[in-house]
């Protein structure tokens, strides 16, 4: 009988889960499609074939379902972009993976990015900060990259001479930039754009051999 029980609570949990993903996946899309305004929890469930009280079940709101979101969208990203720069030399190997990963997730999550900046545009608070970030907004992410950054100058494989804070605001400056521009011009092309923006910022941090 217990067996029974927890086999059953088992199989409604991964059943939940899969709902809850799948609401989540409906929410990028529509709002790729139809701006942050315009998607209604009513619109996001009638994309996949539920009620807005289904959704209702698994997310107190549409606040909590765009912080999940939010957070689908990171680790979606650092899952992708992880191994690529940990394959990597630490130095400047390592930070061309960096940028061309963070580019080339963009380029095959164009939804992702189009959602992301809908988000970003829409959900600041009345003293412009992120209501939807929490401790993963934008300046977290360049003061990961300040930290790596001295990292590696500590480490020697990097150019000891540059400023790691505003080298990482410029860097995540440039990237950024991209993900709007994606969201305006399905026609982008990110690829190059990627290349360029490395083989910019590789000279300015390369340490002299």
């Amino acid at each position: 009988m217990c067996s029974a029980t927890g086999a059953a609570r088992e199989e409604r949990t991964f059943i939940e889960t899969a709902r809850r993903t799948q609401i989540v996946q409906a929410a990028i899309d529509t709002i790729a499609e139809v701006g942050y305004a315009r998607a209604s929890l009513a619109r996001i469930g009638a994309r996949i074939g539920i009620s807005k009280g289904l959704i209702g079940y698994h997310f107190a709101g549409k606040d909590e379902l765009i912080r999940q979101v939010v957070a689908e969208i990171i680790e979606a990203g650092k899952v992708y972009m992880i191994p690529r720069i940990l394959a990597k030399p630490p130095g400047p190997g390592m930070l061309r993976a960096y940028i061309e990963s963070n580019l080339a997730f963009m380029r095959e999550h164009r939804n992702y990015m189009v959602a992301i900046s809908e988000i970003a545009r829409n959900g600041l608070t009345a003293d412009g900060k992120q209501r939807f970030y929490g401790e993963a907004d934008m300046d977290g992410f360049a003061r990961e990259l300040e930290d790596a950054l001295s990292s590696f100058q500590a480490g020697g494989e990097l150019r000891p001479d540059f400023d790691p804070h505003f080298m990482a605001i410029a860097i995540r400056a440039a990237i950024d930039a991209a993900a709007r521009r994606l969201a305006q011009d399905p026609d982008f092309d990110i690829g190059n754009y990627a290349k360029e923006i490395a083989s910019i910022f590789d000279p300015a941090t390369r340490a002299k051999t």
